[in-house]
């Protein structure tokens, strides 16, 4: 397998290219990749847009994924960019999650649970010719929607309420047109933030800054939620 180009890094992850079709996705931080293969290979089957993967080398270690190499902008981009609307990103982001937490769990037992993404925000849904695809299934877990949904909100209103960045009034405004979306398919009951908010602060990959905003947060997520 050659490796070429870095395409792309995240918090904990590297893209690199690997031809026109394939990359290789390789974690920094010493995470196990393979927890996310079944997962993906499920939901694929179940017709939700994940990206295809790829024959792993013999080479590959734990930390490494091959993925369809995908062409267009993260929802994050367009959005900036003003390609995207606000109203439109928001149906978008609600119709993903709307469409996750129909596919039955894969492994538990509790008829309520689904599979989880946990971090579906808009830098992680790749807007391509074919439709969106999220991408980073690092963090999926099988659990109660509810917490999916608070996890997406709570990271739009940390950035939504961070006087640091430029995208916070935009945050802001998605968050604004979101949370009704979510209220549809019951909303996000504060026992379900409160965990999320854990989760977020318990983060290794997020710095100080961002994790002290987590209060004010989740207190715009609850205002909204009311």
């Amino acid at each position: 397998m050659r490796i070429g180009q870095l395409l792309g890094t995240g918090r904990s992850a590297d893209v690199y290219e690997l031809d026109e079709e394939w990359v290789l996705r390789r974690y920094r931080v010493g995470l196990d990749a393979t927890r996310e293969m079944p997962v993906m290979s499920y939901l694929s089957a179940s017709g939700y847009p994940v990206p295809r993967l790829g024959p792993l080398p013999v080479s590959a270690g734990p930390g490494d994924l091959v993925l369809e190499r995908l062409t267009g902008p993260t929802m994050l981009e367009s959005l900036v960019s003003g390609e995207l609307g606000g109203d439109e990103g928001s149906a978008m982001l609600a119709g993903l999650l709307a469409d996750l937490h129909s596919v039955p769990a894969r492994l538990s037992a509790d008829p309520e649970d689904r599979i989880l993404h946990l971090d579906l925000h808009p830098g992680n849904v790749m807007l391509t010719a074919d439709g969106p695809v999220v991408i980073d299934w690092s963090g999926t877990e099988e659990g109660p929607p509810a917490l999916d949904r608070a996890m997406s909100a709570l990271i739009l209103a940390q950035v939504a309420v961070d006087p640091r960045v430029p995208e916070a009034a935009g945050a802001r405004a998605l968050l604004g047109t979101l949370m009704p979306l979510l209220a549809v398919d019951d909303g996000i009951p504060a026992h379900h933030l409160a965990a999320a908010a854990a989760r977020r602060a318990a983060n290794p990959t997020m710095s100080p800054a961002e994790v002290a905003l987590i209060g004010d947060a989740s207190d715009l997520v609850a205002a909204l939620s009311g």
